[in-house]
């Protein structure tokens, strides 16, 4: 491999603490900045207004959202429906990691989605193991496998010190959606 070849990178953020989907938009903000086009899946949010979802359609054609999920999981209390919903948006992920069409992927909130058992962790291993050569994703969530962690390039985790929801304080516009 030469300095200027280009590796695409398995990413993983995870950890108890705030800021695991935040990274993955500032890489993307990076990534766009050089001209990559980064898709962005998102497996848990779906219900609520994100503000990541406007700047998305600033930075078009660079950079696209598709939120595929139905809300928090301990909302919906309907194992077999976030079942369905996490394995339809996995099967779009493999999709657009076949396409190679994108330099940056993000699943966000994957690793949520393997460690309740809505998507199979091994499917997700090999899809990683087999992506094209050129092609970055990130994978978000608390819990990231094991076995995940295992093949990443790069693995980080958030550690909640502080939190302002032990404050009494609720999420804010603009900080955490």
């Amino acid at each position: 491999m030469t300095e200027t070849e280009r590796t695409g990178l398995i990413i993983v953020n995870t950890g108890n603490g705030k800021g695991k989907t935040t990274a993955a938009l500032g890489t993307a903000l990076r990534a766009v900045g050089t001209k990559f086009k980064v898709f962005m899946v998102q497996f848990i949010k779906g219900s609520w207004d994100y503000g990541e979802l406007h700047v998305a359609e600033r930075l078009a054609p660079y950079f696209e959202i598709k939120p595929m999920g139905e809300g928090f999981t301990w909302e919906t209390k309907d194992k077999k429906r976030d079942t369905e919903v996490a394995t339809k948006a996995w099967e779009f992920c493999k999709k657009l990691i076949d396409a190679n069409e994108h330099d940056l992927l993000i699943f966000d909130e994957l690793n949520n989605a393997m460690d309740y058992g809505y998507v199979d962790v091994d499917d997700v291993v090999n899809a990683l193991k087999n992506k094209p050569k050129e092609v970055h994703i990130i994978l978000t969530g608390r819990n990231a496998p094991q076995k995940i962690i295992d093949i990443a390039h790069l693995v980080t985790e958030m550690r909640e010190i502080k939190h302002p929801f032990n404050q009494g304080i609720y999420a804010q516009r603009g900080i955490e959606f």
